[in-house]
């Protein structure tokens, strides 16, 4: 039998807020300032005899022997990041950050370097609990230093700590100059206040201005290359392809889009074709004022077509932010071939791809192949290929076991991978079959690749954020799939928001957001078996019961309960807590009642 090593310790929990949101709108600064920020904090957890045992990202978990030397240590730290955000307040090159700190003590395990157990998840619980700037403690280590600091502390309540209890008693620690720190706002109040507010771009399909309609492709493909490439361009959010598709047609529909969507600018755009020549207009229009900012017209070679769409983003680029900023647009290799049959061949199937029926992936497929056949180096082609063998596997266009259709798809991938590494579809891709496979590690490292060299696409915000859920970074994963739902309320092949909806209920249940999950809830008009169970549990942790919410009782009578049993055994996949969580919902309040 392995031997456990036990001790008593007191661990501290921190982490820097809103820290992802601040990666979206600058990488480096926000690096320099966290590097920044570490080496405050853990030059005070070594003066104060503490030990850091795991970091990840933003967040820091040290123990300590003593639990007045770890208070004194955060206090320490949150006192000097607040001297050094007051002095770079002025400089617009540097970046403030903002922390908070949640310390427990308990009996812990400890194994080669880590620290396991239930002090290190309640600690953790009430960090992530914190008013902006706050040190949250628990009643255990309230007596142990309440009169040995020089500190005040006052009794915060009591907190509902995930997994944990209903009814957890806090305390908060504060000096002179630590209470002037703390934002007294909600994480969610603070989070939602501090988000970068980027300028809001759609692109609209352009027009095609060819009597001959076979050139479509064509037109649609350009507009997906510029809407992808403005997508790497963290200083904008983007409206995705599906919502503008979706919306864009007569002026009343732009009016209702650009209100729905809070869009700040609009491109469009025109295209004529004639043999290898052809000519791209291309407008920016101030949404509100209905004024061109920009307009240009091209007329090239089909073979320049891919310097044509970089000085359309270039230009667009700095006519919105007044400078160019655009570095994330290395990442990608934007010419995917130098061969224009290949090339058109790429289009096609793309445009068969998001067609969304048997036959169009079908001939897609079909497509693909003609594309690698004209130039086996057309990394997209391989990636798309694999894509569109996930899209009909997954909506039944493909009658094949999955484990038959793996072994081609990773092949595809492969290639794809190899000759183009920062192809963020394939990345995006293999995120996904990842996490199907139950390799959520591998997902999650795919689904970060993908995002890096994509901030805004919302396929990659819910499979990444999804990935990152189910490997226990919540708040994280639920935030991106938020974003998702943001971005694009009806996502590609669907005609309503429910699915966007049903994802960002299952985030919310994972991160403890009852409200905002059951607010999202009442919106879903088709509710899944997997989904009602989410919202069931949602609504006992905010109430206890599910009786207050007639639409709930209403939907739930109409479902198969074997349908939610198998929910909830898949839940066991990843989150064995949580499934736990569901099946006690599931038998005391949803099965009693038919």
């Amino acid at each position: 039998m392995r031997e456990v090593k036990r001790k008593f310790a007191t661990i501290l929990a921190s982490d820097c807020v809103g820290f992802s949101k601040h990666m979206l709108g600058n990488e480096e600064k926000t690096l320099d300032g966290l590097n920044a920020c570490r080496k405050i904090i853990d030059a005070y957890i070594e003066k104060h005899g503490g030990r850091i045992f795991h970091t990840a990202g933003d967040s820091v978990l040290a123990e300590f022997d003593s639990p007045v030397e770890s208070v004194n240590c955060a206090i320490s730290f949150q006192e000097a990041i607040f001297e050094r955000n007051e002095l770079i307040a002025a400089q617009s090159d540097e970046k403030k950050l903002i922390w908070r700190v949640g310390i427990h003590c308990d009996d812990v395990i400890f194994e080669n370097d880590n620290v396991y157990g239930n002090g290190v998840n309640i600690a953790a619980r009430l960090e992530a609990q914190c008013a902006p700037g706050q040190i949250l403690v628990s009643r255990l280590i309230n007596e142990q230093v309440a009169s040995r600091i020089e500190a005040i502390s006052r009794a915060a309540g009591t907190k509902k700590l995930k997994n944990i209890s209903n009814d957890f008693e806090v305390f908060t620690i504060t000096t002179t100059n630590t209470d002037s720190i703390i934002d007294t706002r909600t994480p969610e109040e603070f989070e939602e206040a501090d988000r970068t507010h980027k300028p809001t771009l759609s692109v609209l399909p352009f027009t095609n201005m060819n009597p001959n309609e076979d050139s479509s492709f064509l037109i649609a493909g350009i507009f997906e290359d510029i809407l992808t490439e403005l997508s790497m361009v963290r200083q904008l959010s983007i409206v995705s392809r599906q919502s503008s598709v979706n919306f864009a047609g007569s002026e009343d529909d732009i009016e209702k889009f650009v209100s729905q969507f809070d869009v700040n600018y609009l491109i469009q755009g025109s295209i004529r074709s004639s043999g290898t020549k052809v000519r791209v207009t291309v407008s920016l229009v101030e949404a509100e004022t209905k004024e061109i900012t920009w307009s240009k017209r091209f007329d090239r070679d089909i073979d320049d077509i891919f310097e044509v769409q970089d000085e359309i983003v270039r230009s667009v680029t700095q006519a919105i932010l007044g400078e160019i900023e655009i570095a994330s647009l290395s990442r990608a290799k934007r010419k995917p071939t130098g061969n224009m049959t290949s090339y058109e061949f790429l289009l096609k199937g793309k445009e068969g791809h998001h067609t969304i029926s048997a036959e169009a992936n079908a001939n897609a497929l079909e497509m693909f192949d003609s594309a690698i056949a004209a130039d086996p180096e057309n990394a997209q082609a391989y990636a798309w290929k694999a894509c569109t063998l996930g899209q009909g596997l997954g909506r039944g266009f493909i009658q094949r076991p999955f484990e038959e259709v793996l072994p081609e798809f990773n092949n595809l991938m492969s290639s794809a991978l190899k000759l183009d590494p920062n192809d963020f579809e394939c990345h995006r891709l293999l995120s996904a079959v990842n996490a199907m496979s139950g390799k959520l590690k591998l997902a999650v490292e795919h689904g970060k690749k993908a995002h890096e060299m994509v901030p805004n696409d919302p396929r990659i915000l819910q499979q990444y954020g999804e990935a990152l859920l189910k490997t226990g970074q919540t708040k994280k994963g639920c935030d991106l799939m938020l974003l998702a739902l943001e971005y694009d309320p009806v996502a590609q092949g669907q005609t309503n928001s429910d699915k966007r909806k049903s994802d960002a209920v299952f985030g919310c249940l994972m991160d403890d957001r009852a409200d905002l999950g059951l607010k999202i809830a009442e919106e879903i008009d088709q509710k899944s078996a997997q989904t009602l169970i989410f919202i069931a549990c949602l609504a006992v942790s905010k109430v206890g019961s599910i009786r207050p919410y007639q639409w709930l009782t209403d939907d739930l009578k109409n479902v198969d309960l074997d349908n939610i049993e198998v929910a909830i055994e898949e839940m066991g996949k990843y989150d064995v807590v949580v499934q736990s969580t569901l099946r006690e919902v599931f038998l005391d309040h949803i099965a009693p009642t038919q």
